[in-house]
């Protein structure tokens, strides 16, 4: 039996989360959250802000801008 390779979005948030690369995310309403992404799974993630944590739904983020680039040729993707 293969084991699947993580995809590029799973290795982008487990690079963020590695590193503890702070993140601006951008949700579909507007609306902007700042944080450290500490977790997350299939339609969930947990990012750490000072003294708070939150939860954020996947479907409801559009855009995730770290505060430094992630070079994609670090990242561990499976080659299609």
């Amino acid at each position: 039996m293969s084991m699947k390779q993580p995809g590029l979005q799973e290795a982008y948030l487990n690079a963020m989360r590695k590193e503890k690369i702070p993140a601006t995310f951008f949700l579909v309403n507007g609306f902007q959250m700042k944080g450290i992404v500490q977790a997350f799974d299939s339609f969930t993630i947990i990012i750490e802000s000072g003294k708070d944590q939150d939860m954020i739904f996947k479907h409801a983020i559009s855009t995730i801008i770290p505060v430094t680039p992630l070079r994609l040729s670090d990242l561990a993707v499976a080659e299609e």
